[in-house]
This record gives C-alpha cells, sequence and structure tokens, in this order.
C-alpha cells in the first residue's frame, strides 16, 4: 500500500508548472531600481537594434517592416515574460540563416507558421525544465557554429554590398556569382557606401567601444545617397505604425514539411537565447537568469510575432551586451528598447524608406566580424586536437549545410572525443594490496609467490574503455587467482559488463579463479542482468573488501596447490 502523498492531477500539475514559469514579485519589483539607467540604456539599444532589424528582416526575405515588428512585439514579450532582467530580444543573424532556405522552398508564409510552431515547442521545453541541459553543449560546438554563421552573414551581404542580384540557399554559390556578375560590369558606389560602413563601426569598437556608430553611419549614408542622387537600392517604403494582427495562412499541403524547420528555429531559439543570458550573467554583478523562464518567454515573444508578420525572434547577444554595458539594471530597459522602435515605426518610417541596402550590407558585414572572438578561436585551435577539430568541423559544416545539421555533426565528433578522453583515463592496474599498515613488498612477494594477482579497475567501464584493457586480462598466464578490485570503478553500462563476463569466462576456462571486491551498489544490478556472477566458479565469490577477497584467495591457491595433478 502506498504511503505518500497522492498523486496531483495533469491539469493541476500543468497550471502549477505554469504559475511557476511566470514572472513572479521579485521581477517585477526589480523594474522599480533604477528607471533612469533603464531609460538611457533602452534609448542606447534601440539606437544600435534598428539598422540590425532592418537589415535582418531583408535578409530573411520577408522585408525591413518584418525586422521592426519582431524587434518591438518579441522585445517586448520576451522582457516581460522571460527569466533574465538584461536580455534583449528580436531577429538575429543566426535566424535568418535557418530562415533563408525555409522562404526559398516553401515561401514567406511558411516562415510565420514556422515560428509559431517553434514557439510552442520552447514553451514545451520550458515546461518540461529543459533549459538546465543546454549547458551542456561543449564551448568548441557553440564555436563552432558562431564562427560559421558570422560567414554565413558576411556571404550573404555580398549581393547587396556590391549592388547586384543575388538569391538562393548555398550563400557560397551566390556570393561567388555576385562577385562574378560584378566585376563583368563594376559599380563602385555601393561598395564604397559598405565599405565606409564597415570602417566606422570597425573603428568605434576600436577607439571607441561605448559608441553607437551603426545608426549614425548609416544615416549618413542616406543623406549622401539623397543629396549626390546616387542611383543605388534603397529599403523603400514601410508601412508605417505595427500591422494589425492577422492569423497566419497556414500552409496545410506542407505542413509535415515545416516540423523540421520549427525544430531547427526552437533549437536555435534555445540555444542562443540561454547563451546570450549567461553571457549577461557573467558581464553583471549578482544576476543570475532562470533558463526555463527564459525559454518560456522566447517561446511566448514566437508565438506572438507571427500574427503581426514579424520573423522567430531570439536573445540577441550583441544587442544584450549593449544593454549592459550600458547600465540596465533591470527588464525595464528592454521594454523601452521596444517601445522606441516602436515609435520608429509610427512615425519614422519615411525617413528609414531612404536608407541604401549597401549600408545596411556595411552593417551586417561589420557585425559578422564581431561576432567572433579571435582570441577564444585561436586559444581553442590551440588546446587539444578535438577541440580544434569539433570547432573547425562545426563551422565547415554550417556554412556548407545548415545550423542543425552542423550542431548535430559537432555534439557527435565531441562525444567520440569525450569518450576517447575517458576510455585513455580507464585502467587495470596490477595493485599491491596488504592486509595491514607494514610490509607493503612483502605482502606483493607473498601474493605473487602464492600465483594471486590483484587488479584494480579505475575510471569508467564502458563501451569505449571496455575492450582496451579487460580482454587482456584474460591472457595473463602463471596465475591461480585473479582479483578485480571495482570499488574505483564509477560508471557501467552494459558493453562494460558483457566484456567483463567474457573476460571471467577466459580465465575460469583457463583454471584461473576469478574473485570480486568492492563492487558498488549500483553496479549490483547491471553485473547480475549481464550475467557476470553466472561466471564465477561459486556465488560466494564476491567479496565486500579487499582483504577478505585476499583471504579466500590464498586459502584457495593452497588447495590448489595440495590438490592431484598441481605442482
Amino acid at each position: 500500500m502506498s504511503t505518500g502523498a497522492p498523486e496531483q492531477p495533469l491539469l493541476a500539475r500543468t497550471l502549477e508548472r505554469g504559475r511557476a514559469l511566470l514572472p513572479g514579485r521579485a521581477e517585477w519589483d526589480s523594474l522599480r531600481r533604477d528607471p533612469r539607467r533603464d531609460l538611457i540604456a533602452g534609448i542606447t539599444v534601440a539606437v544600435v537594434a534598428l539598422p540590425l532589424a532592418l537589415a535582418f528582416g531583408i535578409t530573411s526575405g520577408l522585408g525591413a517592416e518584418a525586422g521592426l515588428v519582431t524587434a518591438v512585439v518579441a522585445g517586448a514579450v520576451a522582457a516581460a515574460f522571460g527569466g533574465s532582467n538584461l536580455q534583449v530580444s528580436g531577429p538575429t543573424g543566426a535566424m535568418t540563416v535557418v530562415l533563408v532556405p525555409i522562404v526559398a522552398q516553401l515561401g514567406a508564409s511558411a516562415v510565420l507558421v514556422v515560428g509559431l510552431m517553434a514557439g510552442v515547442l520552447l514553451l514545451f521545453l520550458a515546461w518540461t525544465g529543459a533549459g538546465r541541459w543546454m549547458r551542456y553543449i561543449p564551448l568548441p560546438v557553440v564555436e563552432g557554429f558562431t564562427l560559421g554563421i558570422a560567414c554565413v552573414i558576411a556571404l550573404q551581404q555580398v549581393p547587396a554590398a556590391l549592388g547586384v542580384p543575388g538569391h538562393g540557399e548555398k550563400v557560397v554559390v551566390v556570393a561567388f556569382d555576385a562577385v562574378r556578375t560584378w566585376f563583368s560590369d563594376p559599380h563602385w558606389a555601393e561598395p564604397v557606401i559598405a565599405g565606409l560602413v564597415v570602417a566606422a563601426m570597425l573603428l568605434a569598437v576600436r577607439f571607441r567601444p561605448s559608441w553607437p556608430v551603426s545608426l549614425p553611419a548609416v544615416v549618413v549614408a542616406a543623406v549622401i545617397v539623397s543629396r549626390a542622387h546616387l542611383d543605388v537600392p534603397l529599403i523603400g517604403s514601410i508601412p508605417s505604425g505595427l500591422p494589425v494582427p492577422t492569423v497566419p495562412d497556414v500552409p496545410w499541403a506542407s505542413l509535415s514539411s515545416l516540423v523540421l524547420p520549427a525544430v531547427a528555429v526552437a533549437a536555435l531559439g534555445a540555444l542562443e537565447s540561454l547563451l546570450s543570458a549567461t553571457v549577461a550573467d557573467g558581464m553583471s554583478v549578482g544576476e543570475r537568469h532562470d533558463p526555463d523562464k527564459e525559454l518560456f518567454g522566447q517561446g511566448l515573444a514566437n508565438i506572438a510575432v507571427p500574427f503581426f508578420g514579424g520573423i522567430p525572434a531570439t536573445a540577441a547577444i550583441a544587442r544584450t551586451a549593449v544593454n549592459v554595458r550600458s547600465g540596465a539594471r533591470s527588464r525595464l530597459a528592454a521594454i523601452v528598447h521596444a517601445l522606441v522602435l516602436l515609435v520608429v515605426v509610427v512615425a519614422l518610417a519615411p525617413l528609414v524608406a531612404g536608407i541604401p541596402l549597401a549600408a545596411l550590407a556595411g552593417v551586417l558585414l561589420a557585425t559578422s566580424f564581431l561576432m567572433v572572438e579571435v582570441s577564444s578561436v585561436r586559444a581553442l585551435l590551440r588546446s587539444t586536437r578535438g577541440d580544434a577539430v569539433v570547432l573547425v568541423l562545426t563551422a565547415v559544416a554550417t556554412v556548407a549545410f545548415d545550423l542543425v545539421t552542423a550542431v548535430i555533426l559537432g555534439l557527435v565528433v565531441a562525444g567520440f572525443f569525450a569518450l576517447q578522453q575517458v576510455a585513455r583515463s580507464s585502467r587495470a592496474d596490477e595493485e599491491t594490496v596488504v592486509l595491514d599498515a607494514s610490509g607493503h613488498d612483502a605482502e606483493e612477494t607473498a601474493l605473487l609467490a602464492e600465483h594471486i594477482v590483484a587488479y584494480r579497475l579505475e575510471g569508467s567501464l564502458f563501451f569505449g574503455a571496455a575492450h582496451s584493457f579487460l580482454l587482456e586480462l584474460s591472457e595473463v598466464s602463471d596465475v591461480r587467482v585473479v582479483i578485480l578490485r571495482m570499488s574505483r570503478v564509477v560508471s557501467l553500462d552494459a558493453t562494460g559488463a558483457s566484456v567483463l563476463a567474457d573476460t571471467i569466462a577466459r580465465l575460469e576456462a583457463r583454471n584461473i579463479t576469478v574473485l570480486l571486491s568492492g563492487v558498488r551498489s549500483e553496479h549490483q544490478q547491471v553485473l547480475t542482468r549481464l550475467g557476470v556472477y553466472d561466471e564465477l566458479a561459486h556465488e560466494r565469490h564476491v567479496f565486500a573488501t579487499t582483504p577478505d577477497a585476499i583471504e579466500h584467495a590464498r586459502a584457495h591457491a593452497q588447495r590448489r596447490q595440495h590438490a592431484p595433478g598441481e605442482s
């Protein structure tokens, strides 16, 4: 009869979990910490976010207005319901890398449905508490896909920076064709504009890192183009104000084909958001984000955005870093950032229409350069061969295939090197074992003289390590009793137990008795089910301590020595 508390109904557990994910009193009280500093930080972030939102909207294929809407709606919703006080959300370069193939294959309406599905998946991840598992993504994988994304973003901007048309999924091919087209009929206005914006942003980062130079550079470029009457592509007219919310048109015929893209968007949104929140924690004092609440906020943001025609969003590391450096104290700063962008959409849409596409391409080119931490990449390339291989492979796969394939490939290869390292650290040492505090050498000599040897199994006895030393034990000679000390085996899987059983069977077949000592309680079930104990000559050949095993081994060896046929 069960004595525990009765299990809550599913609905009650769901509601309780939902309440735990909603912002609490502490989150709302934090808005009153320092409103003035939050106001300044929010305006500063909006200045940085405006050209990025326009550029990412255009790059995604849905237009500049989609980027602005995403920055406003997702920025406000994720800030209000997320798990970080300092996070700033909106369209990002990494997300556009995932969205471009979707637009090319299925059209713009499919992106809205993918964002909606991804939002639901993020809510599910938050409800199941999956946020804590994101911390186990290896650093070389994170740096590798960041490097790959930076390369993809830069390649995507080549056509706009050169003022030539360019569309397609394979960014390397599109960039190469754009360069070839430009060389066949070179015109210098667009490359000069893009180059000047890139130079301005990189010089500002070098000498005045606190200055938000991207928007002034874009404005100056727009003024020059207008005054000089240069014939270069512009953003063009965008609607003023937020669009009226509408239900996205679901392409039911191809809905099944949107599942994998939605999973990719959700995975990227979770990974980038939690990585950004971790960066924000490290840049601040006393701030710690709640990963599940952050996933919950991002899920709500991605559910809301498609109804306004926006693209899937995630937290933005660059804008979050600007927010922290500008003195933000609470999520009020991110909300102010969204409101400032809303004012731009409502009041300044005609001015935004005059921005040259080449200037936005320059903003994203500079952003792609700044995404890469050269010192971190260099350190990983020099650390171990495994880290270097994982980083390079993930980066190349991101450019050549897609982000999800790259991350999965990086995790698999990182797991291989991790297992290889654990396997190398697992070993079987012939051990000197004494029954008291004196006579180490004498005890060892005595054991060997009596044809008894003790091996200490150490580390992880799993599929990657088992064959490397267990099978070697079956080749020992001139031994009557083998003691396997297992107190230092920290993990044991089915393959390790199976190889151990095979080793015992081989030794016993050669008339070598095997004794086990110090088997941990958590390993007992695996050893029983895999038949390890069945291969022992006697069920009592398992001992709690090594001294007990040695005492039995000596008695057994002496019986063998005086038995008929023994020398």
